[in-house]
Order: structure tokens, then C-alpha cells, then sequence
């Protein structure tokens, strides 16, 4: 016996049963009172078929649904049935948490000039993400599973992905971690690809939300699809003005850093490779490896399971993502407590992150500069990284070849100069 109130959890089955409720219908008319594919609607309709709550007959080449009464009856007695007394004590109780008795969705829809395969895959595919949305993303493109989505240094989106159709359609849920107003899984965001001529329509519904947490993401919903857009158009969107708050913890700053990393490594040349970097023993790969292998050892000692750098096929760029984001999620789960293992040293945690966005921060100028790329860093950050190195290394060790001396930035110079000069390079 199917579980009928599961079945009906889904909303949208809930809706096609109200359709029907006037009336026989085929998939064509029912489709099209929804904003999803056809494809989408037969599935629902062949879950309600499995429970008896729906009916079909073949006339020609058309097929026409109705409501199965003894599937409605038997629904009906279900409902009765959850419907205990203590549900309803409950409901009566007091408000809904935040005192909102009603929930309302956030709206959004953009042409992309991409056909719907690479427009999916601007949506989905990690190192696609990064270009317009996220500082890091992880994705298991899979119904029932995870993603993980570094939206702007603190602040990460998570939840859990229920429907894949490559270039059609894409509903996962959503949350804010560390938050209790809209944790992970709390929402639902269904997004649609529609071919039309220019490219493709995507239509995002976010449901589930108050009309103030409506409000908010709808603005951010609009902010990331001109990102999307220009993603689409120019390959890449660019920094994101979003990401330039004011760090308020280590952990915010090296999500920040490795923003700033990442836009410095992407897309390089053939020759950039063997490019020389500020750092006299490295080319710009040989410092991509040290940077990754930092990052794995980093990662190590915060408890992330073995972990390494991509095949070498991978672009530098990827590498160093894929090690930062197995890093960084680590340690928002560990915190900054106690002590840690760093090779063979113990130190406390939060030294071990201060190495951390130094090596992210003070390695992205290095790229820049390796390549002559111009790179363009909030002075709030810089100076707060330059404020956490002061702590970290000390005059002793200077001693050796791990940092050469401090250089003179000059009285005129931005924190970022200040930054690079503390760490013994010329600004």
C-alpha cells in the first residue's frame, strides 16, 4: 500500500490533482499550467498512477487523466488518519516560527545566449559555477544528492538535489548554514530551461520562503543571473562586487583569498606554465604544486580525508579549487578550537588558518604578477591578512630560506603592498 501522504508531498502532484479535480485532461493541457517540461508532468502523473490516485485512457494518440475514486476515498481515509488529535493541538498552539502564517516564492526569469546542454552546465558543473556564482562548489548531480555552494566568502548555500534533467530541469533544496531563519534543506528552488530563439529561458522559482526572505533572495536571485548572463557571453563574469565585504573571521578572509586566487590562475596560456613567479625557486606551476600540496596538508590536519590535487590535466586553477574547497569545508566544520597537527609540529588552530590565507593571498599576487595580470584586492582584506602574518611570522624566522626579509613598501603604499613587502618580495 503506497504511502499516499508522501505522494503528496510533492506540491506539484498536489496541483495536478486539483487540475483534475474539474475534469479529465491530457498531459498537453495539464503541462501547461505549470512552468516545468512536459517530461516532468508524465512522471508525476505515472507516481499518482502507481498510488490509484489517477486514472488514464488511450484515445488515439492522446492520453486523457481523470481522478480514480477509489484512490480519492483511500487518500481521504489517509488523511484522516494523520490528521491525529495532537496534530491538531499542535497547529492551534501558537504561530509558525518568525510569526509568518503565510510562505510565498521568489521569481526570476533570463535568456541565456547558450543553447540549454552548456546553459545546464553553467548551473551545475563546478568550474562552470565559479565563473558567476560561487567561490567553491561542490555538486553531486544525482536525485537524493548533495551540494555545497560558497556563495560570497561566509555566507554557503547547502541542501540536497531531488530532480536532474540535463537541459531541462534542475530542483534541488536550499538553506544558509549557519543560520536559523533558512537552514539547509529549508527551501526549494526549481529551475527550468526552455529553448527559445536567442539562446535559452531559465525560470527559477525559490519556494518556501517568508515575503521578507522572498524579498532578499530575489535581489540575489537578479544579481547572479546577469552574472549568469555574462558568464554566457563573455565566458566569465568576473569579481563579484558582492565578494568584497570586510572579513569578519580567518575563515571568511581565506574564502575571500581564494576568490581572489582563482580569478588570478583562470584561463592561463600555454607558455604561463614555465612563467617566473616572485618566488625565485618556483615557476608558476612549480608554485601551483606547492600551493596545492599546502592546501592538502592543511586540510589534513583540520581531519579532511586523503585528499590531492587533480590530474595534471586539470587547469591550475581547478587544481587549486578543488584542494581549497575540500580544505575550507573542513575547517567550518572543525572551527578554530584547540591545537592541530601540521606535519610533525602542534600548533594551536588558529595558526594553522592564518598560514592558510597568507599562502591563498600572498600566492594570488604572485600569479598576478608572474603573468602581468593586474589584480585587484579590497584594502580591508589585505590589511587583515597583513595583521594575522604579523603575528605569524616571527624575526626568527626569517632566518634560512622560508621568508627573506621584510622589504620597505614606502610610506604611500596600500596594505596590499604593505602585505607583499612583509613577506620579503618587492612590491
Amino acid at each position: 500500500m503506497p504511502d499516499l501522504v508522501a505522494v503528496l508531498s510533492e506540491p506539484n502532484r498536489r496541483r495536478l490533482l486539483e487540475l483534475l479535480s474539474t475534469g479529465e485532461q491530457t498531459v498537453s493541457q495539464l503541462a501547461a499550467q505549470f512552468g516545468v517540461t512536459r517530461s516532468a508532468i508524465s512522471q508525476h502523473l505515472g507516481v499518482l498512477s502507481s498510488a490509484g490516485l489517477v486514472q488514464a485512457r488511450q484515445v488515439g494518440r492522446f492520453r486523457y487523466y481523470r481522478l480514480d475514486p477509489l484512490g480519492m476515498s483511500a487518500l481521504r481515509e489517509a488523511l484522516e488518519v494523520f490528521w491525529t488529535h495532537e496534530l491538531e493541538e499542535l497547529a492551534t498552539a501558537r504561530p509558525p516560527i518568525g510569526g509568518h502564517d503565510t510562505m510565498t516564492t521568489a521569481e526570476k526569469s533570463v535568456l541565456v545566449p547558450l543553447d540549454p546542454d552548456a546553459t545546464f552546465a553553467l548551473l551545475t558543473e563546478p568550474e562552470r559555477l565559479r565563473r558567476w556564482q560561487a567561490v567553491t562548489a561542490r555538486v553531486e548531480l544525482r536525485a537524493g544528492g548533495e551540494y555545497r555552494w560558497t556563495i560570497v566568502p561566509g555566507h554557503t548555500a547547502s541542501g540536497t538535489i531531488t530532480e536532474v534533467e540535463p537541459g531541462r530541469r534542475l530542483v534541488f533544496s536550499f538553506g544558509w548554514e549557519g543560520t536559523e531563519e533558512l537552514p539547509p534543506g529549508a527551501s526549494t528552488v526549481t529551475i527550468t530551461l526552455e529553448p527559445i530563439e536567442g539562446g535559452t529561458k531559465v525560470h527559477l522559482v525559490h519556494s518556501g520562503l517568508t515575503p521578507e526572505q522572498a524579498a532578499g533572495h530575489l535581489e540575489g536571485w537578479t544579481h547572479y543571473s546577469e552574472r549568469l548572463v555574462a558568464a554566457a557571453e563573455r565566458g566569465d563574469a568576473g569579481a563579484d562586487e558582492w565578494a568584497g565585504a570586510e572579513p569578519s573571521d580567518p575563515l571568511t578572509a581565506a574564502e575571500a583569498s581564494l576568490a581572489i586566487c582563482q580569478l588570478a590562475l583562470r584561463d592561463l596560456g600555454p607558455d604561463d606554465a614555465r612563467a617566473q613567479t616572485p618566488c625565485a625557486r618556483y615557476s608558476l606551476e612549480d608554485l601551483v604544486e606547492h600551493l596545492v600540496g599546502s592546501l592538502v596538508a592543511l586540510g589534513k590536519a583540520a581531519g579532511a580525508t586523503a585528499h590531492g590535487p587533480g590530474p595534471r590535466s586539470d587547469t591550475a586553477e581547478a587544481r587549486v579549487a578543488d584542494a581549497a574547497q575540500a580544505t575550507l569545508e573542513t575547517w567550518r566544520k572543525r572551527g578554530l578550537e584547540g591545537t592541530v597537527h601540521l606535519g610533525q609540529s602542534e600548533l594551536a588552530a588558529t595558526r594553522a588558518v592564518d598560514i592558510l590565507l597568507l599562502e591563498l593571498l600572498v600566492h594570488a599576487w604572485d600569479f598576478a604578477r608572474a603573468t602581468g595580470r593586474p589584480i585587484q584586492v579590497d584594502d580591508a582584506l589585505s590589511g587583515f591578512v597583513l595583521e594575522h602574518a604579523r603575528g605569524l611570522i616571527a624575526p626568527p624566522m626569517r632566518d634560512g630560506d622560508r621568508f627573506a626579509a621584510e622589504r620597505d613598501a614606502g610610506p604611500d603604499a596600500d596594505n596590499l603592498a604593505r602585505l607583499v613587502a612583509f613577506t620579503g618580495r618587492d612590491a
